[in-house]
């Protein structure tokens, strides 16, 4: 058996983080090691702090790298330190409740890397209220048999139908085969009828766009369609955050796009390995979100005007 590699300490802000097993390859294809994953994210450092802020936020975690098994962890994985801090949740389904990890600083993040963390997912609401989200998100899931050129097709409808609402869309590629845009909103709802208003908008997109589905159960949908995936607006479901490495052999990025480079971009080139440079030159492209809050009651009422049941498609 190989001899581990010596851990490393990382001064991040006024913290120390200790990084064991730096030389542990995570990723395959391009050989890139738990070292490269922690220096990524304290390169796009901002971006993931201003995606994750104070948001509960699950851990999907590979302890052996993506050669390994994948953890799904909700609860703070244990021996963290005083200073990294969390928010209590509660799940009705089995009466439990889950300290689940909460960023409020760099050190946090890189913390969680060194705890073996790929991939985060926050929820769309934050410590003050997880019950009220703030953030609508548009998730375009692509079937089997979709390319990306009709992802990014039905990324212009939804860029046209935000447009016409008045609503501020920030896309970004999933990091895997399909685009999100999130739109700030005031945390004045609670999930479900986040989750309709999210439902009337997919419809519409569905109504402009022959490329599009809103069909919950896969076995019924096209599979060279476009899922608008609503149900990314319920209690409990998370993805990828912007900046958010996924966990595939080549490392690529939940990466924030500008409009303009929707049709272009391929998300193969946005990998750890680039992104870093992307982001010192142009910055945090969703930085200014909490500068363009939406009001969903037109998509409510467009629920009202399509008569959709808060429940439809719950699962």
């Amino acid at each position: 058996m190989p001899a581990q590699s010596p851990a490393v300490e990382i001064e991040v802000d006024d913290k120390v983080v200790r990084v064991s097993n730096p030389d542990r390859v995570y990723f395959p294809e391009s050989g890139a090691t738990k070292l490269d994953l922690v220096e990524y994210y304290l390169a796009v450092g901002p971006g993931i702090v201003n995606a994750l802020w104070e948001r509960p936020c699950m851990l999907h975690r590979f302890p052996k790298g993506l050669a390994g098994p994948k953890v799904h962890q909700k609860r703070l994985p244990k021996g963290a330190p005083a200073w990294v801090e969390t928010v209590e949740l509660h799940f009705p389904r089995f009466d439990r409740t889950a300290d689940e990890l909460c960023v409020t600083e760099l050190a946090s993040v890189i913390w969680a890397v060194q705890m073996s963390t790929v991939e985060f997912h926050p929820w769309n609401s934050r410590r003050a209220d997880t019950e009220k989200p703030d953030e609508w998100r548009i998730d375009l899931d692509p079937g089997p048999e979709c390319d990306y050129a009709t992802v990014q097709r039905v990324a212009g409808v939804v860029h046209e139908v935000l447009d016409e609402l008045g609503a501020t869309g920030f896309p970004k590629t999933s990091g895997s085969k399909g685009l999100h845009v999130y739109v700030r909103i005031p945390a004045e709802h609670g999930f479900a009828q986040v989750r309709r208003a999210a439902l009337a908008f997919a419809r519409e997109v569905e109504r402009r766009s022959p490329d599009v589905t809103t069909t919950w159960w896969t076995k019924d949908r096209d599979p060279a369609a476009v899922f608008v995936d609503y149900n990314q607006n319920a209690r409990d479901h998370t993805i990828a955050a912007a900046y958010s490495v996924r966990g595939l052999p080549d490392a690529r990025v939940s990466t924030p796009l500008r409009w303009d480079e929707v049709d272009d971009a391929d998300p193969r080139d946005l990998t750890i390995a680039t992104v870093p440079q992307r982001f010192a030159e142009l910055g945090d492209l969703h930085e200014a979100i909490d500068e363009h809050p939406f009001d969903v009651a037109p998509l409510l009422e467009w629920a009202d005007r399509d008569d959709l049941p808060v429940e439809e498609g719950e699962v």
